[in-house]
């Protein structure tokens, strides 16, 4: 295995950032290229470079599976890494690695494209393992590119920078260093890999790169700007779909987030942004799964009890939560909904009498009426056997007039959400909600500042949880944390990979 001193890598990587060398490529002549288009980018309006842009068309169906690289030797340090190409998968990082190759060997990928830098590279290995076909290197997938940052700890970051370092964290989008923009550079370089990406002939592509990287993949995708960037958390070997379905009339193709940062760790362990802990969390509860779900196209009769996987899956997320304080849990009063709650808050009040002089901790229940949107469907002009299916994209089939009542009662929960949540009794407080998978995509829609127009961009399936965390208090922006993770679920989880049929079916 690599490796440098902490000592060494600092001279060296103060010396110039076009010293470091790609394993394939220099990363003068890549940085070089990549600064070049951007300045052709810059010479337009902010709002054509950045904002949303239209992809190209694609004539089939396709998924994308974004990885994380393992912890590396700096990632453990807390070393700013960058584009620098000094550190290398750690031994947990290697085994972080192998747990995604577990979760994804059942996929059959057609091609995997990974960032140059070595970290990456190894991951892409491990991930990939005995498959035959060539990983394709992309320079542009390296990590964000921070200049003089590159190889500081952050306390040394801070120290020398000062004001550059806090922009950094408080303000990522418009952090300028040594005449750059990294994040603008970053999002015109994530637009580019994904052209490259669609218009491959593959259509399960598997892409292994960088938490900045990846961020910025996602965002550019579902058409986020710069400013999310961190908003969308990207953990070690942290595992990220999207689909791609063919547009309309041969047009940009309609994309969904299926899942977001699917951890080989627990979801809910204590985590920190930019340097800040939170203490404050809102955890989304899809209820469990009801007979209706496979009796009917949509699981919108949530106002009937569990069936044994429901029961199952209710379980498994209390067992998930047991290690978390839970202050609150808000359902909607639709059985299953309620039946969850009942599930976790049971798990939570038993959690601290496991000794033998313990007492219970009573968990508040709370059933809210703006917690429920199943009516609004159900009121629907369509019939029960004309819902379109639960799959990516779903919500684009109701009436405007629907998708518009979801989006303005979900605006009155999230505001409920958050005031229970940051209730000045409790410092730290943690508020579960369970209901409809609609829901939920509705609430991390108010969340991210979104607007109806976007419930179509999110996929939720049964029985998964969503977490969002405030680092920032009630003022700031939530911070998501993962998104439709049912790996807690084992075997009674959708999983990430899908077979042939499904593809065709797509």
């Amino acid at each position: 295995m690599l490796s440098f001193t902490p000592t060494t890598a600092l001279v060296l990587l103060h010396k110039n950032l076009n010293s470091c060398r790609c394993s394939s490529s220099s990363l003068q002549e890549i940085e070089k290229k990549s600064t070049s288009s951007y300045e052709e980018r810059r010479r337009s309006s902010d709002s054509e470079a950045y904002g949303p842009v239209a992809f190209p068309p694609i004539r089939a169906a396709k998924r994308v599976v974004l990885v994380r690289h393992g912890q590396s030797t700096w990632n453990e340090e807390g070393r700013i890494q960058g584009s620098s190409n000094f550190s290398v998968l750690t031994n947990k990082g290697e085994a972080q690695a192998d747990t995604s190759r577990q979760m994804l060997v059942d996929d059959s990928f057609h091609v995997c494209f990974s960032s140059p830098l070595i970290r990456s590279k190894r991951t892409a290995q491990i991930i990939w393992g005995t498959r035959m076909e060539e990983i394709i290197t992309d320079p542009d997938l390296r990590e964000i590119d921070l200049y003089s940052f590159q190889g500081l700890l952050k306390h040394e970051g801070k120290a020398k920078f000062g004001a550059a370092f806090h922009q950094w964290q408080v303000d990522a989008a418009n952090f300028n260093i040594d005449g750059h923009y990294p994040v603008r550079e970053l999002w015109a370089r994530a637009r580019s890999c994904w052209t490259r990406i669609l218009t491959h002939e593959s259509t399960s592509v598997l892409v292994v790169a960088h938490n900045a990287v990846n961020q910025a993949l996602v965002a550019t995708a579902i058409g986020l700007g710069t400013e999310y960037f961190r908003i969308l958390l990207q953990s070690n070997c942290g595992v990220s779909v999207l689909d791609f379905a063919p547009g309309a009339e041969g047009g940009s193709p309609h994309i969904c987030l299926n899942r977001l940062n699917q951890t080989p760790g627990s979801p809910v362990a204590a985590g920190s942004f930019g340097g800040r802990k939170t203490n404050k969390r809102i955890i989304l509860v899809s209820h469990g799964s009801t007979q209706s779900t496979k009796e009917a196209n949509f699981p919108s009769c949530g106002d009937q009890p569990m069936n044994m996987l429901g029961i199952i899956q209710s379980q498994k997320t209390a067992e998930l939560l047991l290690d978390l304080n839970v202050s609150s849990i808000c359902s909607s009063p639709k059985i299953a909904s309620a039946e969850t709650a009942t599930a976790i808050s049971k798990v939570q009040e038993a959690a601290d009498c496991l000794g033998v002089d313990c007492v219970p901790r009573y968990i508040e229940l709370k059933q809210l009426e703006d917690l429920d949107v199943e009516d609004i469907f159900q009121k629907s002009k369509k019939g029960a056997n004309e819902v379109p299916t639960l799959q990516p994209g779903w919500l684009n089939g109701f009436e405007d007039e629907v998708i518009a009542a979801v989006w303005d009662q979900s605006g009155k929960a999230w505001q409920l959400l958050v005031n229970e949540l940051f209730d000045e009794s409790k410092p730290e407080k943690v508020v579960v909600a369970v209901g409809h998978p609609a829901l939920h995509i509705a609430l991390m829609g108010h969340c991210l500042d979104l607007t109806k127009e976007w419930m179509g961009s999110f996929h939720l399936d049964e029985g998964s949880i969503s977490v969002i965390d405030f680092p920032d208090g009630p003022s700031g922006r939530g911070v998501v944390r993962c998104i439709n993770y049912t790996a807690h679920l084992g075997r009674w989880s959708i999983p990430i990979t899908r077979s042939s049929v499904d593809d065709e079916e797509y």
